[in-house]
This record gives structure tokens, sequence and C-alpha cells, in this order.
């Protein structure tokens, strides 16, 4: 993966800082639109990138068979290992995709709107890699390349307009990738998602270059 500078990040912040990630044609920057219209929002807009990211390559996207919200640990089994709090994840078993609501609320509400638009377009990325049947050494690669994945989602969305970022929360979208960085970088960790700023850098370069640069 291609270096990426912390000016570069920060480009990124000023670009979106506080990015208040709204429908069109809402422009309420008192976040008018509810938890569930995000949720709604960002699954159907990942799909229908993805729909026509596949399309131009000649391929069929194939939709997740289920998008599950869950509450503790009452959410859906994958390949016997139960689901757990404060979590989102796909299954390829499945093909499925669930999530904590009660945990994702809580950062929609803390963090802002945009904390949903990189979690969801995440998980879409790790069912992207599963159609495309990519394979990694490492799972850091794997979670890396779907914060990529995040990024250039979210950068087409915004760049056709059916997203638009607007003044807010500073900084909520690198911040949500923040909180989910490893508190180190141990690579070799069968559960290492990466570094915050690992994070960070991986989802610029998406934004930056497209899902073609990831």
């Amino acid at each position: 993966m291609k270096p990426v500078t912390r000016a570069l990040i920060v480009g990124l912040v000023l670009l979106l800082a506080g990015c208040g990630l709204v429908r069109q044609p809402s422009m309420d920057t008192e976040g008018a639109d509810s938890f569930e219209d995000d949720i709604r929002t960002a699954r159907t807009l990942a799909e229908e990138f993805w729909k026509q990211q596949f399309s131009q390559l000649g391929q069929t996207y194939r939709p997740i068979a289920d998008f599950i919200p869950y509450s503790g640990r009452s959410g859906p089994s994958c390949g016997g290992e139960e689901s757990v709090p404060n979590n989102a994840f796909y299954c390829p078993l499945g093909h499925f995709i669930a999530f904590d609501k009660q945990w994702m609320e809580s950062l929609w509400n803390e963090m802002g709107d945009g904390s949903v638009y990189v979690i969801i377009p995440h998980e879409f990325g790790h069912a992207v890699q599963a159609q495309l049947e990519t394979r990694f050494e490492l799972n850091v690669q794997a979670e890396l390349q779907a914060d990529c994945y995040a990024g250039g989602t979210l950068s087409a969305l915004v760049g056709s307009g059916v997203l638009q970022a607007q003044d807010g929360d500073e900084n909520e979208l690198l911040l949500s990738l923040a909180a989910a960085g490893d508190p180190t970088d141990d690579w070799f960790n069968p559960a290492a998602h990466g570094t915050a700023e690992q994070r960070q850098a991986s989802f610029v370069i998406g934004y930056r270059d497209g899902v073609g640069g990831c």
C-alpha cells in the first residue's frame, strides 16, 4: 500500500471537516435525518455503488442476503462464531451483514452520522472481497482494504451528489476510524484491524484515488 503523509490526512479532514452526510435535498445541519434513515441510506447507496462498479467490469454484483440489526449477544452466528456486542460484521457463509444497533446508534449520537457512512461501507467492502475471492496473508490486510473501499465508496457518493458534505461536528469521519483502531501495530494478530493512523491512511487512499486504488 502506498505511503500516505499526515498532510494528506489533514487535507481530508479539512475537506470533510465535521462531515454531516445527508441525503439531498435535505440541508438541515441540525441532523433532522434519523439514525434509521442513515442506516438505510448507507446500505442502499453502498450496494448501488458496487452494482455499478461490477457492471463496469462486466461482472454481476450479488446483493447481500440480509442486513441484520441485533442487540448485545442476540445477533446471528457466523460459522459457529457467536456475535458479540459493540460490533458490525460481514458473514461470508450467509452473505449477510449484521450490526449491534445500540452500539451503532451510540456512535451516531456521539460522533455524528459520518460514523454510519464509514462502518456500513466498510462491511460492504468485505462482501466485495468475498465476491472477488480476494486472498490475504494477514487479516489486517483485509481490514485495511475494506477501509480503503469505504473511503472510495464515500468519495464516489459525495462526488456524484447523492450525499452532501456539510459543516457540523469536527472530524467525525476520521475520528470514527481512530476510535476503532488497534492500540498497537501487531500485524500478525489474527484479529488485527490496523492502528488508528493506518486505518485513517487507508480510508484516505480510497477517498483520494477511488476503489481502484485499493
